[in-house]
Protein backbone atom coordinates (compact mmCIF):
# COMPACT_ATOMS: atom_id res chain seq x y z
CA UNK A 1 0.00 0.00 0.00
CA UNK A 2 1.58 3.40 -0.82
CA UNK A 3 2.23 5.99 1.71
CA UNK A 4 -0.10 9.12 2.37
CA UNK A 5 2.64 11.49 1.05
CA UNK A 6 3.11 9.24 -1.79
CA UNK A 7 -0.66 9.44 -3.27
CA UNK A 8 -0.55 13.02 -2.48
CA UNK A 9 2.46 13.32 -4.64
CA UNK A 10 1.17 11.31 -7.14
CA UNK A 11 -2.05 13.66 -7.22
CA UNK A 12 -0.22 16.80 -7.76
CA UNK A 13 1.64 15.12 -10.08
CA UNK A 14 -1.22 13.98 -11.86
CA UNK A 15 -3.16 17.31 -11.93
CA UNK A 16 -0.17 18.74 -13.05
CA UNK A 17 -0.04 17.06 -16.25
CA UNK A 18 -3.85 17.35 -16.53
CA UNK A 19 -3.42 20.97 -16.73
CA UNK A 20 -0.63 21.23 -19.19
CA UNK A 21 -2.26 18.43 -21.15
CA UNK A 22 -5.46 21.17 -21.79
CA UNK A 23 -3.01 23.92 -22.94
CA UNK A 24 -1.52 21.70 -25.26
CA UNK A 25 -5.12 20.79 -26.52
CA UNK A 26 -5.64 24.59 -27.19
CA UNK A 27 -2.54 25.07 -29.05
CA UNK A 28 -3.98 22.62 -31.37
CA UNK A 29 -6.02 23.82 -34.50
CA UNK A 30 -9.16 22.13 -35.37
CA UNK A 31 -10.19 22.23 -38.78
CA UNK A 32 -13.61 20.90 -38.39
CA UNK A 33 -16.94 21.12 -37.03
CA UNK A 34 -16.24 17.57 -35.17
CA UNK A 35 -12.53 18.34 -34.29
CA UNK A 36 -13.32 21.71 -32.30
CA UNK A 37 -15.92 19.14 -30.90
CA UNK A 38 -13.38 16.93 -29.84
CA UNK A 39 -11.17 19.21 -28.70
CA UNK A 40 -13.94 20.77 -26.31
CA UNK A 41 -14.88 17.34 -25.07
CA UNK A 42 -11.13 16.10 -24.07
CA UNK A 43 -10.53 19.13 -21.71
CA UNK A 44 -13.95 18.55 -20.18
CA UNK A 45 -12.78 15.21 -19.60
CA UNK A 46 -9.58 16.57 -18.02
CA UNK A 47 -11.17 19.02 -16.21
CA UNK A 48 -13.99 16.43 -14.40
CA UNK A 49 -10.67 14.52 -13.16
CA UNK A 50 -8.96 17.47 -12.23
CA UNK A 51 -12.34 18.14 -10.13
CA UNK A 52 -12.03 14.47 -8.55
CA UNK A 53 -8.34 14.81 -7.88
CA UNK A 54 -8.46 17.78 -6.38
CA UNK A 55 -11.24 16.43 -3.63
CA UNK A 56 -9.08 13.24 -2.96
CA UNK A 57 -6.71 15.33 -2.00
CA UNK A 58 -8.63 17.91 0.09
CA UNK A 59 -9.95 14.44 1.88
CA UNK A 60 -6.00 13.49 2.23
CA UNK A 61 -5.41 17.32 3.41
CA UNK A 62 -7.63 16.91 6.21
CA UNK A 63 -6.83 13.92 7.73
CA UNK A 64 -9.71 13.08 9.93
CA UNK A 65 -8.18 9.58 10.80
CA UNK A 66 -4.86 11.04 11.65
CA UNK A 67 -2.63 9.05 9.00
CA UNK A 68 -0.92 11.58 7.38
CA UNK A 69 -0.25 13.00 11.02
CA UNK A 70 1.57 9.94 12.38
CA UNK A 71 3.78 9.30 8.85
CA UNK A 72 4.91 12.32 9.24
CA UNK A 73 5.91 12.05 13.02
CA UNK A 74 7.50 9.01 11.81
CA UNK A 75 9.31 10.23 8.96
CA UNK A 76 10.55 12.88 11.33
CA UNK A 77 12.23 11.87 14.03
CA UNK A 78 15.56 11.01 15.23
CA UNK A 79 15.85 7.72 14.58
CA UNK A 80 16.93 6.04 11.42
CA UNK A 81 15.03 2.90 12.25
CA UNK A 82 12.04 3.94 9.92
CA UNK A 83 14.12 4.84 7.04
CA UNK A 84 15.68 1.56 6.91
CA UNK A 85 12.72 -0.41 7.55
CA UNK A 86 10.58 1.51 4.77
CA UNK A 87 13.48 1.00 2.72
CA UNK A 88 13.96 -2.93 2.96
CA UNK A 89 9.86 -2.56 1.96
CA UNK A 90 10.74 -1.20 -1.27
CA UNK A 91 13.56 -3.82 -1.80
CA UNK A 92 11.53 -6.37 -1.18
CA UNK A 93 8.71 -5.38 -3.46
CA UNK A 94 11.56 -5.00 -6.05
CA UNK A 95 12.49 -8.78 -5.26
CA UNK A 96 9.56 -10.34 -5.87
CA UNK A 97 8.30 -8.34 -8.64
CA UNK A 98 11.42 -8.03 -10.88
CA UNK A 99 10.06 -7.67 -14.16
CA UNK A 100 6.97 -5.37 -13.05
CA UNK A 101 6.47 -2.86 -15.71
CA UNK A 102 5.81 0.73 -15.20
CA UNK A 103 4.52 2.96 -17.36
CA UNK A 104 5.18 6.78 -17.07
CA UNK A 105 2.26 9.26 -16.44
CA UNK A 106 3.21 11.36 -18.92
CA UNK A 107 2.69 8.78 -21.43
CA UNK A 108 -1.12 9.42 -21.52
CA UNK A 109 -1.04 12.97 -23.00
CA UNK A 110 1.70 12.95 -25.42
CA UNK A 111 -0.32 12.40 -28.09
CA UNK A 112 -2.89 14.73 -28.05
CA UNK A 113 -4.26 14.71 -31.81
CA UNK A 114 -7.27 13.82 -32.75
CA UNK A 115 -7.63 10.05 -33.96
CA UNK A 116 -10.18 8.07 -36.30
CA UNK A 117 -11.07 5.92 -33.47
CA UNK A 118 -11.86 9.38 -31.23
CA UNK A 119 -14.03 11.04 -33.46
CA UNK A 120 -16.16 7.66 -34.57
CA UNK A 121 -16.63 7.82 -30.42
CA UNK A 122 -17.97 11.53 -31.10
CA UNK A 123 -20.39 10.22 -34.06
CA UNK A 124 -22.15 7.42 -31.06
CA UNK A 125 -23.32 10.39 -28.87
CA UNK A 126 -25.63 11.81 -31.71
CA UNK A 127 -28.49 10.74 -33.92
CA UNK A 128 -28.81 10.70 -37.31
CA UNK A 129 -30.98 14.09 -37.38
CA UNK A 130 -28.83 15.71 -35.42
CA UNK A 131 -25.72 15.71 -38.05
CA UNK A 132 -22.66 15.60 -35.05
CA UNK A 133 -24.51 18.28 -33.37
CA UNK A 134 -25.19 20.63 -35.67
CA UNK A 135 -29.22 20.59 -35.50
CA UNK A 136 -31.77 19.36 -33.27
CA UNK A 137 -33.46 16.31 -32.85
CA UNK A 138 -36.90 17.42 -31.08
CA UNK A 139 -39.40 14.93 -33.23
CA UNK A 140 -39.89 12.84 -29.65
CA UNK A 141 -40.76 15.65 -27.83
CA UNK A 142 -42.87 17.75 -30.79
CA UNK A 143 -44.83 14.16 -30.93
CA UNK A 144 -45.62 14.83 -26.98
CA UNK A 145 -46.50 18.29 -26.88
CA UNK A 146 -48.83 16.92 -29.83
CA UNK A 147 -50.48 14.74 -27.65
CA UNK A 148 -51.39 17.40 -24.80
CA UNK A 149 -55.11 18.47 -24.77
CA UNK A 150 -56.52 21.81 -25.44
CA UNK A 151 -52.92 23.29 -26.85
CA UNK A 152 -52.06 24.31 -30.22
CA UNK A 153 -51.63 22.36 -33.02
CA UNK A 154 -48.69 23.28 -34.81
CA UNK A 155 -45.97 21.53 -37.52
CA UNK A 156 -42.11 20.41 -36.72
CA UNK A 157 -40.86 23.89 -38.44
CA UNK A 158 -43.55 25.84 -36.14
CA UNK A 159 -42.99 23.68 -33.12
CA UNK A 160 -38.93 25.25 -33.50
CA UNK A 161 -39.98 28.84 -33.56
CA UNK A 162 -42.93 28.80 -31.08
CA UNK A 163 -41.60 25.94 -28.17
CA UNK A 164 -40.26 28.62 -25.86
CA UNK A 165 -43.12 30.72 -25.97
CA UNK A 166 -44.69 29.60 -22.99
CA UNK A 167 -46.64 32.53 -21.92
CA UNK A 168 -48.94 31.71 -25.05
CA UNK A 169 -50.44 28.97 -23.17
CA UNK A 170 -53.20 29.46 -20.93
CA UNK A 171 -52.58 28.30 -17.31
CA UNK A 172 -55.71 26.07 -16.77
CA UNK A 173 -54.13 24.04 -19.41
CA UNK A 174 -50.80 23.29 -17.36
CA UNK A 175 -51.33 20.32 -15.79
CA UNK A 176 -49.72 16.75 -14.83
CA UNK A 177 -49.37 15.99 -18.27
CA UNK A 178 -47.67 19.14 -18.91
CA UNK A 179 -44.98 19.17 -16.61
CA UNK A 180 -43.90 15.69 -18.00
CA UNK A 181 -43.49 17.36 -21.52
CA UNK A 182 -41.55 20.21 -20.11
CA UNK A 183 -39.33 17.39 -18.31
CA UNK A 184 -38.73 15.59 -21.39
CA UNK A 185 -37.49 18.84 -23.38
CA UNK A 186 -35.50 19.79 -20.30
CA UNK A 187 -33.83 17.09 -20.18
CA UNK A 188 -33.04 17.03 -23.75
CA UNK A 189 -32.10 20.28 -24.51
CA UNK A 190 -29.47 19.78 -21.02
CA UNK A 191 -28.37 16.76 -22.61
CA UNK A 192 -27.78 18.36 -26.47
CA UNK A 193 -25.99 21.22 -24.53
CA UNK A 194 -23.63 18.73 -22.71
CA UNK A 195 -22.83 17.39 -26.07
CA UNK A 196 -22.57 20.15 -28.15
CA UNK A 197 -20.63 22.49 -26.10
CA UNK A 198 -19.02 20.68 -22.96
CA UNK A 199 -17.48 23.52 -21.43
CA UNK A 200 -20.81 25.14 -20.40
CA UNK A 201 -21.28 25.32 -16.36
CA UNK A 202 -25.07 24.41 -16.48
CA UNK A 203 -25.17 24.82 -12.71
CA UNK A 204 -24.49 28.02 -13.18
CA UNK A 205 -27.24 28.68 -15.88
CA UNK A 206 -29.66 26.78 -13.32
CA UNK A 207 -28.78 29.24 -10.39
CA UNK A 208 -29.09 32.23 -12.81
CA UNK A 209 -32.68 30.49 -13.82
CA UNK A 210 -33.63 30.18 -9.96
CA UNK A 211 -32.90 33.35 -9.22
CA UNK A 212 -34.58 35.10 -12.14
CA UNK A 213 -37.12 33.00 -11.62
CA UNK A 214 -37.88 33.35 -7.26
CA UNK A 215 -37.53 37.33 -8.08
CA UNK A 216 -40.70 37.50 -10.84
CA UNK A 217 -42.56 34.94 -8.79
CA UNK A 218 -42.33 36.92 -5.66
CA UNK A 219 -43.63 40.22 -7.70
CA UNK A 220 -45.98 38.21 -9.77
CA UNK A 221 -44.56 39.29 -12.87
CA UNK A 222 -43.60 36.18 -14.09
CA UNK A 223 -44.95 36.21 -17.77
CA UNK A 224 -48.05 33.85 -18.34
CA UNK A 225 -48.22 33.10 -14.03
CA UNK A 226 -50.18 36.35 -12.89
CA UNK A 227 -50.60 36.31 -9.39
CA UNK A 228 -54.35 34.49 -8.56
CA UNK A 229 -56.52 36.75 -6.88
CA UNK A 230 -56.71 34.16 -3.75
CA UNK A 231 -53.00 34.26 -3.21
CA UNK A 232 -52.71 38.38 -3.66
CA UNK A 233 -55.12 38.98 -0.48
CA UNK A 234 -56.22 35.60 0.62
CA UNK A 235 -59.73 35.82 2.98
CA UNK A 236 -60.07 33.84 5.61
CA UNK A 237 -63.49 34.09 5.35
CA UNK A 238 -64.03 32.01 2.01
CA UNK A 239 -61.18 29.16 3.85
CA UNK A 240 -62.81 25.85 4.61
CA UNK A 241 -61.55 24.59 7.64
CA UNK A 242 -62.73 21.13 7.31
CA UNK A 243 -61.97 20.30 3.77
CA UNK A 244 -58.31 22.84 3.90
CA UNK A 245 -59.61 24.31 0.92
CA UNK A 246 -59.20 28.01 -0.10
CA UNK A 247 -62.28 29.26 -2.47
CA UNK A 248 -61.97 32.58 -4.68
CA UNK A 249 -65.46 33.40 -4.96
CA UNK A 250 -68.57 33.80 -2.65
CA UNK A 251 -71.00 31.69 -4.95
CA UNK A 252 -68.68 28.73 -5.39
CA UNK A 253 -67.79 28.63 -1.21
CA UNK A 254 -71.57 28.76 -0.23
CA UNK A 255 -72.55 25.84 -2.84
CA UNK A 256 -69.78 23.95 -1.43
CA UNK A 257 -71.12 24.02 2.12
CA UNK A 258 -73.77 22.01 1.06
CA UNK A 259 -72.13 19.81 -0.57
CA UNK A 260 -71.65 16.05 0.87
CA UNK A 261 -68.25 16.05 1.06
CA UNK A 262 -68.44 19.22 3.33
CA UNK A 263 -70.82 18.10 5.39
CA UNK A 264 -68.77 14.53 5.69
CA UNK A 265 -65.54 16.77 6.59
CA UNK A 266 -66.98 18.93 9.04
CA UNK A 267 -68.78 16.24 10.96
CA UNK A 268 -65.32 14.01 11.45
CA UNK A 269 -64.06 17.81 12.35
CA UNK A 270 -66.83 17.75 15.22
CA UNK A 271 -65.87 14.25 16.21
CA UNK A 272 -62.43 14.92 17.08
CA UNK A 273 -63.57 17.89 18.88
CA UNK A 274 -61.52 20.26 17.17
CA UNK A 275 -63.08 24.22 16.72
CA UNK A 276 -62.18 26.73 14.47
CA UNK A 277 -60.84 28.71 18.61
CA UNK A 278 -58.15 26.11 18.59
CA UNK A 279 -56.81 26.49 15.26
CA UNK A 280 -54.71 29.14 13.76
CA UNK A 281 -57.00 29.73 10.25
CA UNK A 282 -54.32 32.00 8.85
CA UNK A 283 -51.41 29.66 9.58
CA UNK A 284 -53.12 27.05 7.76
CA UNK A 285 -54.47 29.20 4.86
CA UNK A 286 -50.63 29.87 4.24
CA UNK A 287 -49.51 26.30 4.61
CA UNK A 288 -53.04 25.17 2.25
CA UNK A 289 -52.06 27.70 -0.27
CA UNK A 290 -48.14 27.21 -0.32
CA UNK A 291 -49.06 23.23 -0.99
CA UNK A 292 -51.25 24.42 -3.53
CA UNK A 293 -48.59 26.22 -5.38
CA UNK A 294 -46.03 24.05 -5.45
CA UNK A 295 -46.83 22.39 -8.69
CA UNK A 296 -47.46 25.28 -10.18
CA UNK A 297 -43.72 26.40 -9.12
CA UNK A 298 -42.18 23.49 -10.30
CA UNK A 299 -43.61 24.38 -13.92
CA UNK A 300 -42.62 28.03 -13.79
CA UNK A 301 -39.45 27.44 -12.69
CA UNK A 302 -38.56 24.42 -15.50
CA UNK A 303 -40.47 26.74 -18.30
CA UNK A 304 -37.46 29.35 -17.42
CA UNK A 305 -34.69 26.74 -16.99
CA UNK A 306 -35.70 25.41 -20.49
CA UNK A 307 -35.65 29.83 -22.10
CA UNK A 308 -32.12 30.04 -20.37
CA UNK A 309 -30.97 26.85 -22.57
CA UNK A 310 -32.45 27.67 -25.48
CA UNK A 311 -30.95 31.27 -25.62
CA UNK A 312 -27.55 29.48 -25.58
CA UNK A 313 -28.63 27.00 -27.95
CA UNK A 314 -30.01 30.12 -30.53
CA UNK A 315 -27.62 29.38 -33.20
CA UNK A 316 -28.16 26.06 -33.32
CA UNK A 317 -31.86 26.06 -33.40
CA UNK A 318 -31.59 28.66 -36.40
CA UNK A 319 -29.71 26.58 -38.27
CA UNK A 320 -32.26 23.10 -37.45
CA UNK A 321 -35.12 25.34 -38.60
CA UNK A 322 -33.19 26.54 -41.56
CA UNK A 323 -32.20 22.58 -42.37
CA UNK A 324 -35.78 21.49 -41.86
CA UNK A 325 -37.18 24.55 -44.11
CA UNK A 326 -34.73 23.07 -46.96
CA UNK A 327 -35.31 19.91 -46.46
CA UNK A 328 -39.06 20.20 -46.99
CA UNK A 329 -37.98 21.32 -50.86
CA UNK A 330 -35.95 18.39 -51.47
CA UNK A 331 -36.73 15.05 -53.31
CA UNK A 332 -35.76 11.95 -52.27
CA UNK A 333 -32.73 11.71 -54.37
CA UNK A 334 -30.90 14.79 -53.74
CA UNK A 335 -31.68 14.01 -50.03
CA UNK A 336 -29.51 10.47 -50.81
CA UNK A 337 -26.86 12.96 -52.61
CA UNK A 338 -26.80 15.95 -49.21
CA UNK A 339 -26.34 12.50 -47.13
CA UNK A 340 -23.25 11.04 -49.55
CA UNK A 341 -21.83 15.11 -49.44
CA UNK A 342 -22.24 15.36 -45.34
CA UNK A 343 -19.63 12.55 -45.06
CA UNK A 344 -16.86 14.46 -46.54
CA UNK A 345 -15.89 16.84 -43.94
CA UNK A 346 -14.57 20.27 -45.63
CA UNK A 347 -12.51 22.85 -43.70
CA UNK A 348 -14.14 25.53 -42.20
CA UNK A 349 -13.05 29.12 -43.63
CA UNK A 350 -12.43 30.92 -40.32
CA UNK A 351 -9.31 28.21 -39.43
CA UNK A 352 -6.93 30.28 -37.58
CA UNK A 353 -4.15 29.65 -39.62
CA UNK A 354 -5.53 31.74 -42.65
CA UNK A 355 -4.41 35.16 -43.60
CA UNK A 356 -6.92 37.42 -42.83
CA UNK A 357 -8.18 39.12 -46.10
CA UNK A 358 -8.28 42.98 -46.33
CA UNK A 359 -11.38 43.60 -47.33
CA UNK A 360 -12.75 46.87 -46.32
CA UNK A 361 -15.99 47.55 -48.81
CA UNK A 362 -17.43 44.05 -48.17
CA UNK A 363 -17.47 43.02 -51.19
CA UNK A 364 -18.34 39.54 -52.11
CA UNK A 365 -15.36 36.73 -52.35
CA UNK A 366 -14.65 35.67 -55.58
CA UNK A 367 -13.44 31.47 -56.38
CA UNK A 368 -9.77 32.29 -54.81
CA UNK A 369 -11.34 33.38 -51.33
CA UNK A 370 -10.15 37.25 -52.21
CA UNK A 371 -13.02 39.70 -52.95
CA UNK A 372 -14.07 40.36 -56.23
CA UNK A 373 -12.73 43.90 -58.08
CA UNK A 374 -14.92 46.82 -57.92
CA UNK A 375 -15.74 47.70 -61.00
CA UNK A 376 -17.06 44.20 -61.46
CA UNK A 377 -19.02 44.41 -58.40
CA UNK A 378 -20.83 47.57 -59.87
CA UNK A 379 -21.47 45.73 -63.27
CA UNK A 380 -23.14 43.19 -61.78
CA UNK A 381 -24.98 45.60 -59.54
CA UNK A 382 -24.28 43.51 -56.29
CA UNK A 383 -24.56 46.96 -54.50
CA UNK A 384 -27.97 46.79 -55.43
CA UNK A 385 -30.70 45.17 -52.33
CA UNK A 386 -33.79 43.44 -53.30
CA UNK A 387 -36.30 41.86 -50.27
CA UNK A 388 -38.50 38.92 -50.71
CA UNK A 389 -41.61 39.05 -47.91
CA UNK A 390 -42.28 35.82 -48.85
CA UNK A 391 -39.26 34.73 -48.35
CA UNK A 392 -39.11 35.72 -44.96
CA UNK A 393 -37.82 39.26 -46.17
CA UNK A 394 -34.86 37.57 -47.11
CA UNK A 395 -32.54 40.17 -49.16
CA UNK A 396 -31.01 39.34 -52.47
CA UNK A 397 -27.87 41.34 -53.88
CA UNK A 398 -28.53 41.92 -57.05
CA UNK A 399 -30.60 41.04 -60.24
CA UNK A 400 -29.20 38.12 -61.46
CA UNK A 401 -29.64 36.40 -57.71
CA UNK A 402 -32.99 38.31 -57.55
CA UNK A 403 -34.51 36.71 -60.67
CA UNK A 404 -32.94 33.46 -59.84
CA UNK A 405 -34.50 32.73 -56.45
CA UNK A 406 -38.15 32.93 -57.82
CA UNK A 407 -37.15 29.23 -58.87
CA UNK A 408 -35.60 27.99 -55.61
CA UNK A 409 -36.00 26.30 -52.43
CA UNK A 410 -37.23 29.48 -49.89
CA UNK A 411 -39.13 31.44 -52.51
CA UNK A 412 -41.23 28.14 -53.24
CA UNK A 413 -41.66 26.99 -49.62
CA UNK A 414 -42.97 30.59 -49.12
CA UNK A 415 -45.57 30.37 -51.83
CA UNK A 416 -46.56 26.65 -50.70
CA UNK A 417 -47.01 27.92 -47.15
CA UNK A 418 -49.69 30.61 -48.74
CA UNK A 419 -51.57 27.85 -50.60
CA UNK A 420 -50.07 29.73 -53.92
CA UNK A 421 -48.88 27.31 -56.66
CA UNK A 422 -45.12 29.17 -57.83
CA UNK A 423 -46.03 29.94 -61.34
CA UNK A 424 -44.58 31.92 -64.23
CA UNK A 425 -47.66 34.47 -63.23
CA UNK A 426 -46.14 34.97 -59.84
CA UNK A 427 -42.74 36.47 -61.37
CA UNK A 428 -41.57 39.54 -59.98
CA UNK A 429 -44.43 39.08 -57.36
CA UNK A 430 -42.29 39.63 -54.17
CA UNK A 431 -45.58 40.99 -51.38
CA UNK A 432 -47.59 38.39 -49.68
CA UNK A 433 -50.30 40.81 -49.85
CA UNK A 434 -50.07 41.15 -53.95
CA UNK A 435 -49.45 37.96 -54.00
CA UNK A 436 -52.88 36.47 -52.54
CA UNK A 437 -54.82 39.40 -54.17
CA UNK A 438 -53.16 37.99 -57.70
CA UNK A 439 -53.89 34.46 -56.98
CA UNK A 440 -57.41 35.32 -55.98
CA UNK A 441 -57.97 37.20 -59.40
CA UNK A 442 -56.82 34.46 -61.21
CA UNK A 443 -59.38 31.98 -59.10
CA UNK A 444 -61.55 34.11 -60.12
CA UNK A 445 -61.45 34.11 -63.92
CA UNK A 446 -61.71 30.59 -64.69
CA UNK A 447 -59.93 30.08 -67.79
CA UNK A 448 -61.85 28.86 -70.91
CA UNK A 449 -60.84 27.56 -74.49
CA UNK A 450 -57.78 28.29 -75.45
CA UNK A 451 -57.07 30.31 -72.18
CA UNK A 452 -56.56 27.24 -70.84
CA UNK A 453 -53.52 26.41 -73.34
CA UNK A 454 -51.98 29.59 -72.40
CA UNK A 455 -52.11 29.08 -68.39
CA UNK A 456 -50.80 25.01 -68.88
CA UNK A 457 -47.02 25.38 -69.18
CA UNK A 458 -44.54 23.49 -70.69
CA UNK A 459 -40.76 23.54 -70.41
CA UNK A 460 -37.88 22.07 -72.60
CA UNK A 461 -35.02 20.05 -71.98
CA UNK A 462 -33.21 23.56 -71.70
CA UNK A 463 -35.48 24.92 -68.76
CA UNK A 464 -37.18 26.95 -71.11
CA UNK A 465 -41.19 27.42 -70.29
CA UNK A 466 -43.91 28.17 -72.80
CA UNK A 467 -47.54 27.68 -72.32
CA UNK A 468 -49.16 24.83 -74.39
CA UNK A 469 -50.32 26.20 -77.81
CA UNK A 470 -46.34 27.92 -78.22
CA UNK A 471 -44.99 24.43 -77.31
CA UNK A 472 -46.85 22.97 -79.35
CA UNK A 473 -46.61 24.61 -82.14
CA UNK A 474 -42.43 25.08 -81.66
CA UNK A 475 -42.15 21.32 -81.48
CA UNK A 476 -44.41 20.84 -84.73
CA UNK A 477 -41.92 22.86 -86.28
CA UNK A 478 -38.92 20.65 -84.97
CA UNK A 479 -37.32 24.09 -83.19
CA UNK A 480 -37.50 21.92 -79.92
Amino acid sequence: MDSVLDTQRRLHEEIDRLEQAIVDQFMLNPKTHKERLLQEHTVAGYLDRISGRSQDLQVLYEDKEQSRKKEMDAISGSSEGEFYERLKKIKDHHRRYPNDAVEPMELEFMDQQPTEAKLEALDDMFSGEEQGGRYLDLHEVHDQYMNLKSLKRTNYLGYLSEFTLFEEIERKDKDANYQKYLDSLYNYLEGYLKRVKPLTNIEEIKEDARQEFEAKWKEGTLPGWPKKEEESTPSTGLFCLACKKQYAKDTVYNAHLSSKKHIKAAAALAASGTSEADVDVAELQSKVLTEKAKPEEKMARTEIEIQKLAEILKSQIEDTKENVERRQTLTGRERDFELEADQIELEESDSEDEEKVYNPLKLPLGWDGKPIPYWLYKLHGLGVEYTCEICGNFVYKGRKAFDKHFQEWRHAHGMRCLGIPNTRQFHEIVGIEDALALWKKIKGSKPEGSKKDQIEEFEDSEGNVFNKKTYEDLKRQGLI
